[in-house]
């Protein structure tokens, strides 16, 4: 049965794709740019023709396309967009969906749709609301596809993901990898913080599963590795993955902090971001820690990619 990936040129999307070919998976793509492999329909998620044409035939829609900005800081464009293509753009291929028969619909959202865990490791049922246009946008998303499901009988699901890594990505790991390899990163202290992260392989997996187990039909999975290593264990693994000697020294933890309020001043000053500057040390040296523990309860499903495999495969080595 005909499979239709949305955002098939895309780090996650491209990754899916690749998958369902090498398993001989009959399948398409949607986008605004073709896609290798399998044939390709062009169109934004504002296109409601290009839309119900791509889903035209279709048993299973996965959900990849979206947008995404590496911080909070943004322009009023970026929120417009979020809105627009996160919420909007997912109603539209959610509706062609339902118009064309599809049976099957998988949305990849974000832990961001949630509120920020502080020093917790929570999980789905976690209280509070996102303070981010983005995670709005997500949580917004998440809620249109719940509402298709009832409306046309398809068999929906959300994967909040936590942060994606591997070989072709572009986010904040594959950026700090490179930097340590160059030698010009800082060593980070030792908090103690956790940062859930999951291997892009690890994704295809969690979204081929609750594509084909009616059991994960309406519901909203944390997609996570129960690896949540410190910025530190972070820091060191990458050295590690990379050949490099471990490092004996941190710089100081009030120092960090103390420069990303520096880098604040200088954002504000100079109207452009900073390298450093306080929400960059938030993510470096702060939790940010989500479960799994509902979809390995209710489906089996596990993170099984290991954090120095994964790590060795995104950075090529």
């Amino acid at each position: 049965m005909t499979i239709l990936v949305s955002g098939a040129t895309g780090f996650i999307g491209r990754r899916v794709l690749a998958y369902l070919l090498a398993e001989d998976y009959p399948c398409r793509s949607f986008g605004r740019h073709p896609a290798i492999g399998g044939p390709s329909f062009i169109g934004d998620l504002s296109d409601k023709s290009a839309l119900v044409k791509a889903c035209s035939g279709v048993e299973s829609v996965f959900h990849c396309a979206g947008y995404a900005h590496a911080f909070s800081s943004q322009s009023d464009d970026d929120e417009g967009l979020y809105w627009k293509i996160n919420f909007e753009g997912t109603q539209n291929l959610l509706r062609a969906a339902g118009a064309s028969g599809v049976r099957r619909f998988v949305f990849l959202s974000s832990v961001k749709a949630m509120a920020e865990p502080g020093d917790s490791c929570v999980n789905e049922d976690f209280s509070g609301e996102s303070q981010t246009a983005y995670g709005q946008s997500k949580l917004a998303a998440e809620e249109a596809v719940i509402d298709a499901g009832r409306h046309y009988g398809m068999h929906v699901v959300n994967l909040r993901l936590a942060m994606v890594y591997g070989a072709g990505g572009r986010g904040n790991l594959e950026r700090m990898g490179r930097l340590v390899r160059k030698g010009v990163f800082p060593p980070l202290p030792e908090t103690g913080n956790r940062r859930s992260l999951v291997h892009v392989d690890d994704v295809v997996s969690a979204m081929r599963l609750v594509a084909e187990d009616d059991r994960a039909n309406g519901r909203t999975y944390i997609i996570a590795s129960h690896e949540a290593p410190s910025g530190r264990q972070l820091f060191d693994a990458l050295r590690a993955a990379q050949g490099l000697k471990p490092c004996g020294w941190a710089m100081p933890e009030g120092l960090f902090r103390l420069a990303g309020r520096a880098g604040d001043i200088i954002e504000r000053m100079a109207g452009r971001r900073m390298p450093l500057d306080s929400e960059v040390v938030t993510r470096l040296l702060d939790s940010a820690c989500y479960s799994p523990t509902r979809i390995e309860k209710e489906l089996g499903w596990r993170a099984r990619v290991p954090l120095t495999e994964g790590l060795r495969e995104m950075l090529g080595v």
